[in-house]
C-alpha cells in the first residue's frame, strides 16, 4: 500500500491502485484522466477535498456512478480518511485484493452498498 497517495477525489483508493506504478495519485494530478475527471474538476471548483465532503449525497457524477467509489466516499464521511486507510491496509494484509483483474477486485464483489460497507469492516 502506498498510503501517501491516499484517495482520489472520487473516493477510489489511489493508495492501492496497481494500474500505473509511476502515478502520483489524484491529489497531485498524476492520474492519467485528471484533466477531464468530472469528480476531480467538480470538487476543485467547489473548493472541497473530495466528493465525500460535498453536501450532495446522492450525486452520480463521473465515477460516483460506480458503487465502490460511492461507498468509499460514504465511509470517509462516516469515519474519516485515516479510518478508511487503516481498514484498507488491514484488509490488504489479510488477503483482500483491491485489483485482482484490471480494476476489479474483492471490493467489487459486493452486490449493494450496505454489504460493501460491512465488508470493509468485516476483516477485523
Amino acid at each position: 500500500m502506498k498510503r501517501e497517495l491516499g484517495f482520489g477525489r472520487c473516493g477510489l483508493a489511489c493508495c492501492l491502485c496497481s494500474e500505473n506504478d509511476t502515478c502520483t495519485g489524484c491529489e497531485a494530478g498524476g492520474c492519467p484522466g485528471a484533466a477531464v475527471c468530472e469528480n476531480r474538476l467538480c470538487s476543485l471548483a467547489k473548493g472541497l477535498d473530495g466528493c465525500w465532503a460535498c453536501g450532495e449525497k446522492t450525486c452520480m457524477k463521473g465515477l460516483l456512478q460506480k458503487m465502490k467509489p460511492r461507498v468509499f466516499c460514504r465511509y470517509i464521511r462516516l469515519h474519516g480518511r485515516a479510518a478508511l486507510l487503516d481498514r484498507l491496509a488491514y484488509n490488504e494484509e489479510n488477503g483482500v485484493v483491491y485489483h485482482r483483474v484490471g480494476v476489479y477486485g474483492d471490493y467489487d464483489d459486493c452486490t449493494d452498498e450496505e454489504t460493501l460497507l460491512r465488508f470493509i469492516d468485516a476483516q477485523k
